[in-house]
């Protein structure tokens, strides 16, 4: 089997969280809100250690967490549930940036059809948004500023703490898309300005189909949300039906593991990355994005004339990789990520993304750098 190389798409299940998982399928299996017994009661006591340990990751309460299905879900909530709210004050305008997952794109895309109006951020070369395009952007009627955490196609950390400092004295609603940096960067989320965090468990070692959004209150006042969906009255009315206590459980044990074993996994990411760029850099490949602003556990490159579907079918024995979100797989169109970036269709075309964890086992990059250089 190939190493895989994708852990931006998705993570492998860390063992301690399988067994979290594990105990809550099999033994623990009771509804969180069943109140007359023993099992009701113990789901109960693990989503609320669950909200805890992904509260202290950015430093928020208890009751600050929304479970959700993950990050997808969390945007939507944020973005088309804030919609009311912003009719209701006549402050139609947000702010995004152009390198956006489709997931605060789209929603975006469904306000401004509605009237709303939407400045969509530029980046440069670096693959990072300037925090004072924001400043310029910002209007007396601006409601929402969404802006990630970090790219899932090219690794590069978005100024997030910067984008705080400019929002300072500034009423706007503050969402972050955390779902590649959640657990990994861990300081920029701990900034008290941001208002609203979303974050997917499958990016985390945990297991997919659970994620939160976390609301922080501004002093007593909480944000302003309404559901998407009715039918119950879990999380707080906004997110109805039977929690999935299993994956509740497994979300918090992976974000109170990131925080733990933060050091170590930096440390084996940066090991990992400086073998692969040893091999790979005598090649000449073109790196993608202002490189110190990229994560450990992140390359995006290309080496000129050779096209990315060529690429990843010769090393597909070697190393399992992919070349833009596996959310816009199915799609043959240039990432946009990339053509924000400034890229040529045929440079856009030329990237592929790999990224790695803790847990990738040993990559033969010699015999990686091998295989490209044969097709150069």
């Amino acid at each position: 089997m190939p190493v895989y190389l994708d852990c931006n798409a998705t993570t492998p299940l860390d063992p301690a969280v399988r067994e979290v998982l594990l105990r809550f399928l099999d033994e623990d299996f009771g509804n969180e809100g069943s109140r007359t017994h023993e099992f009701g009661a113990r789901a109960k006591q693990a989503v609320h250690r669950a909200r805890d340990q992904v509260a202290a990751v950015v430093g928020a309460k208890r009751d600050e967490v929304i479970f959700t299905s993950g990050a997808t879900e969390s945007n939507n909530l944020v973005i088309l549930g804030l919609r009311a709210a912003a009719e209701d004050l006549g402050r139609r305008h947000l702010v995004t940036t152009q390198i956006e997952h489709k997931a605060v794109l789209e929603p975006c895309d469904v306000l401004e059809r509605s009237g709303f109006e939407v400045t969509r951020l530029p980046v440069g070369a670096s693959g990072a948004v300037d925090p004072e395009t924001l400043r310029e952007a910002l209007r007396p009627d601006t409601f929402l500023v969404s802006v990630m955490q970090v790219n899932n196609e090219t690794g590069v950390r978005q100024p997030i703490e910067a984008v705080a400092e400019v929002l300072s004295g500034h009423p706007v609603y503050f969402h972050v898309d955390a779902a590649q940096g959640f657990g990994k960067d861990l300081e920029p989320l701990r900034q008290p300005r941001i208002d609203l965090i979303s974050i997917s468990g499958h990016k985390l070692y945990a297991p997919k189909g659970v994620g939160a959004l976390v609301a922080r209150r501004r002093g007593y006042e909480r944000v302003p949300l309404r559901p998407l969906m009715v039918g119950g009255g879990q999380e707080r009315g906004l997110r109805p039906g039977t929690l999935p206590v299993a994956l509740i459980a497994a979300l918090g044990e992976a974000a109170e593991l990131a925080v733990r074993d933060h050091k170590a996994r930096q440390a084996k990411c940066r090991s990992i990355r400086d073998l692969a760029l040893t091999a790979l850099m005598p090649l000449e490949p073109r790196l993608t994005g202002d490189q110190p602003l990229v994560m450990d556990h992140v390359l995006n490159l290309a080496f000129p004339g050779l096209d990315s579907e060529a690429l990843m079918v010769a090393l597909k024995d070697l190393i399992a990789i992919s070349n833009g979100s596996a959310c816009t797989s199915s799609s043959y169109a240039p990432s946009h990520v990339l053509k924000a970036m400034g890229m040529s269709d045929d440079e856009a075309n030329g990237c592929v993304r790999i990224s790695w964890c803790h847990l990738t086992p040993q990559v033969d990059w010699e015999a990686v750098a091998s295989r490209v250089r044969s097709l150069l």
